[in-house]
């Protein structure tokens, strides 16, 4: 009877280790959230440039052509957005609270409220919001004449995509509420 106390003594600490281990690996995410941080400043320097060019290019450019250049800045500012959601929020939600920031005073109230599930609805709106960008982007060089205007075929692969995004976002969503979060 000893033995077996002590085979499942033994046993239980091998079982304890194990889930230490496999809880400890949650901070092999920890690159990734750096590594989207470090996008969001390649995105930012990328931003930089399209304002440069927009503004230097104001007086010369086309109203269709500013526009086409607002509408990439705000491209831009929407992935973002959608960075910064997803660093913290997985970071909370899968590594590590953020004790030290949770009385911090620019701290967002929907830090630490959104879970996995809110994550990717937010991250299907963001999808959609920016295929449309894109596909009215895409408008605007055609109605312009312009050189880099879509072909027909890619034209109606890009609204494709963008029907796709929508109704796989208005699905997710009714799905989710269906699935008893309210």
């Amino acid at each position: 009877m000893t033995e077996q106390k002590e085979l499942e003594t033994t046993m239980k600490k091998l079982e304890t280790r194990f889930e230490h281990f496999l809880f400890a690996s949650r901070w092999l995410m920890a690159p990734v959230y750096l590594g989207l941080v470090l996008a969001m400043l390649a995105m930012l320097v990328k931003f930089g440039e399209d304002v440069y060019k927009l503004f230097t290019e104001l007086t010369i450019a086309s109203e269709g052509t500013v526009i086409t250049g607002v509408l990439s800045l705000v491209d831009v500012a929407l992935v973002m957005n959608l960075l910064i959601i997803i660093v913290f929020s997985g970071y909370e939600n899968f590594v590590s609270r953020m004790d030290d920031l949770h009385d911090h005073e620019d701290r967002p109230d929907w830090m630490g409220h959104i879970g996995f599930s809110d994550l990717k609805i937010k991250l299907i709106g963001s999808m959609v919001a920016i295929s449309g960008i894109e596909l009215l982007k895409a408008f605007m060089h055609l109605s312009q004449g312009d050189a880099h205007a879509p072909t027909d075929r890619h034209l109606i692969w890009m609204v494709a995509i963008h029907v796709t995004f929508l109704f796989s976002g208005i699905f997710y969503a009714v799905m989710d509420r269906l699935g008893g979060k309210h």
